[in-house]
């Protein structure tokens, strides 16, 4: 009707306003022990990355001698603006406790109650008294290998499976040329010599980055996956026809009669698919090489055995083979300034938001590495691995 306003007395009467609420910064005090789990040279944070964080007002306390092995030296990090200190007790006393391997349980008795604790978990490793000492500590717990990236991948085991791909290679060319079983063959397209044959099985990360250095050295390459959308994706990857198949035996047999080197890359939810039989080994040739990346899950190779960075190699049936476990290890500095890259971001996100709980209330990959919440176990693999009780974290953080 004329002279009637469109507006009704109630939407005439000002109205509250809603503020988004600014998020409390908190101040980090982060202790960096040195790593004691056999053969682990690795640092969670670069001296770089430590004067990022201490810039911002935040301090470090780090073990002395910590990243010595990964080619870092304590005045490095003393410039950085790091404290330093022998005591690792000290450290381990810290509000926050980074670091690789996860804690011994003396070490754990040194954390203090309601700490927040980063490190890798290795849930197949681990015993129910370690989950029971971290409860009775009241302590936070994140596992970097769980936590999540925007596009739901695994930025830690990414950038690990990365290192031990491209790593994989290399070791075969360096076996290769050393010892009394080597054929003596030379990575790369040599004018009038044949190129060499390798054997790719998984075409995940590992498999990825493992047939982008093979071809890089002009090997010719065959792969073998479980799944064709993964082959797929490697091929648009390696940016050239290359060889690859279905994990059918007869196949594989006959890609492995032939190989020089063979790359085990496949993954399972328990332990490794084993895949290459003791007969198949048998097939193949007198010096060949076998890597078996995924010995840390037990191996796809069935005459595979886990080994060490001072003994890395056996041979069977006439075949050497390399099994040991933590490959990105054996170039530690690389793997340390890879871990940093992803650690610092989380750490800066962290005291941006106030704090663990507010920070995994907003990020739902930070969310996914969390498996102790003060005490509380969160996380259901955990629990059902060792009939423990445990809660969803989206009951306890609001």
């Amino acid at each position: 009707m004329p002279g009637t306003s469109p507006f009704t007395k109630a939407q005439l009467i000002p109205q509250e306003e809603t503020l988004e609420i600014a998020k409390q910064k908190s101040e980090l005090f982060i202790g960096i022990p040195k790593e004691t789990h056999f053969q682990e040279r690795r640092i969670c944070l670069t001296p770089d990355a430590v004067a990022a964080i201490v810039a911002q007002g935040h301090r470090v306390l780090l073990e002395k001698g910590a990243g010595v092995e990964a080619g870092f030296q304590d005045e490095d990090y003393n410039d950085a603006g790091a404290q330093l200190t022998h005591d690792a007790q000290k450290v381990f006393g810290c509000p926050i406790v980074l670091k690789v391997e996860p804690p011994t349980l003396q070490e754990i008795d040194w954390i203090q109650p309601k700490s927040l604790l980063i490190s890798a978990l290795q849930l197949k490793t681990q015993r129910k008294e370690y989950f029971e000492k971290l409860g009775k500590k009241k302590v936070t717990a994140l596992a970097f290998e769980f936590i999540k990236d925007e596009d739901g991948s695994y930025p830690a085991v990414k950038a690990l499976s990365e290192i031990a791909g491209t790593a994989s290679v290399l070791i075969a060319s360096e076996l290769m040329a050393s010892g009394n079983d080597c054929n003596g063959l030379l990575f790369g397209n040599i004018s009038g010599v044949p190129p060499l044959e390798v054997v790719i099985i998984g075409a995940g990360t590992v498999g990825q980055f493992a047939v982008r250095s093979a071809i890089g050295l002009g090997a010719s390459v065959k792969v073998f996956d479980t799944s064709i959308t993964r082959l797929r994706k490697l091929q648009l990857i390696a940016g050239q026809p290359i060889f690859t198949c279905t994990l059918q035996p007869k196949y594989l047999l006959k890609a492995l009669r032939r190989c020089d080197v063979a790359i085990g890359a496949l993954r399972g939810s328990n332990r490794s698919p084993i895949v290459v039989s003791e007969t198949m080994v048998e097939n193949m040739k007198k010096g060949a090489i076998i890597i078996d990346v995924s010995i840390d899950m037990g191996g796809c190779f069935e005459t595979s055995e886990m080994t060490s960075h001072d003994q890395p190699t056996f041979t069977k049936h006439g075949v050497i083979h390399y099994g040991v476990p933590n490959i990105p290890a054996r170039y530690p500095k690389t793997a340390s300034i890879s871990i940093s890259n992803i650690f610092t971001p989380y750490l800066f996100n962290i005291a941006e938001s106030g704090g663990i709980e507010s920070a995994v209330r907003f990020d739902s990959g930070l969310k996914n590495g969390l498996y102790f919440y003060r005490g509380i176990l969160t996380n259901k693999a955990v629990g059902n691995w060792f009939d423990m009780p445990h809660s969803d974290i989206n009951l306890l953080i609001f």
